[in-house]
């Protein structure tokens, strides 16, 4: 067995163990230190695969951002978990549809190469050796799938506002700002000249 041959059992191998880890744990907090690792041993099988890239870009973005806004958020926030498991029974036919259907693509996947091998090469790109991966995949991605990678842009902004505008919550006690007022607002609005006379109060 070669050196990479064997990185890539070791890699896999974690990648599997934590992936079944992460939707078997009973802590939330687990669970994203979990993902964590997946996520750490897939940017191994990138470097293994040639894609340094994918493999830094997958440690310093979900490794280094999301993961870790993940694992803040969980530990903040105060979430019953004891009244989110209730009534889980009642969505487990869905989920075993789902899973079903799941397996299913799986298995395609899987037999396509067993029933048609030839096909497995039919799709892909040629690869121009003497260009760099960063390169070649910002070529790839800016030129012949710019408008896909735009439109992937605008879908993740107006989940983004979606998540907000749903997430939001005015309190009724807290003071906020209304810069329309505050812009439409006159010095007569504002303040009050009073003449005072000499030795007595307001």
């Amino acid at each position: 067995m070669s050196l990479p041959q064997f990185f890539f059992y070791v890699f896999s191998t974690i990648a599997v163990i934590s992936a079944l880890m992460v939707i078997s744990s009973r802590n939330p907090v687990h669970s994203v230190l979990f993902l964590i690792l997946v996520f750490l041993n897939a940017s191994g099988l990138f470097l293994l695969a040639g894609a340094e890239f994918l493999a830094l870009l997958l440690v310093v973005v979900y490794v280094g951002a999301v993961m870790v806004l993940f694992l803040f958020v969980v530990m903040m926030l105060d979430v019953d978990f004891g009244s989110m498991r209730q009534g889980i029974l009642q969505y487990m036919p869905i989920g075993v549809v789902i899973g079903v259907i799941f397996l299913l693509e799986l298995l395609l996947v899987a037999g396509s190469f067993v029933i048609a091998p030839q096909l497995g090469g039919v799709a892909t790109i040629p690869i121009d050796m003497g260009v760099q991966n960063t390169r070649a995949l910002g070529l790839v991605i800016y030129t012949r799938y710019a408008f896909l990678f735009e439109g992937a842009g605008a879908i993740l902004l107006v989940a983004m506002i979606g998540a907000i505008v749903l997430t939001l919550r005015h309190k009724v006690n807290v003071k906020r700002q209304d810069p329309a007022i505050q812009t439409a607002r006159r010095p007569a609005d504002a303040m009050k000249i009073v003449k005072v006379k000499s030795g007595q109060g307001l």
